[in-house]
């Protein structure tokens, strides 16, 4: 993924959730500055489609591995939780 602005971030959010998500403003641009004092994003002031100054924001080296350490700690949680959600069979009440 590349480079997007706060609005595209906040689409991209809505939509691949399935409009499950929905981020407001009031809280995505303070997490944006947070990662963004972590060097985990860094952010550049571009020309918009619509010739309008916006900033966009783009994952750093120490974010992508910020981000796949955070997807493992994800996947080990996810299994811990279907482990304790769908137990082998004959394990309940063990």
């Amino acid at each position: 993924m590349g480079a997007r602005h706060g609005y595209g971030i906040s689409q991209g959010i809505r939509v691949g959730s399935g409009e499950a998500l929905q981020v407001d403003t009031g809280s995505l641009y303070p997490a944006l500055h947070r990662l963004e004092r972590k060097k985990w994003i860094k952010a550049e002031w571009t020309v918009s489609e619509y010739n309008q100054k916006v900033k966009t924001y783009q994952l750093t080296v120490a974010g992508k591995k910020q981000l796949a350490a955070e997807r493992a700690n994800w996947e080990r949680l996810t299994a811990a939780i279907a482990g304790i959600l769908n137990p082998p069979e004959g394990a309940e009440g063990a």
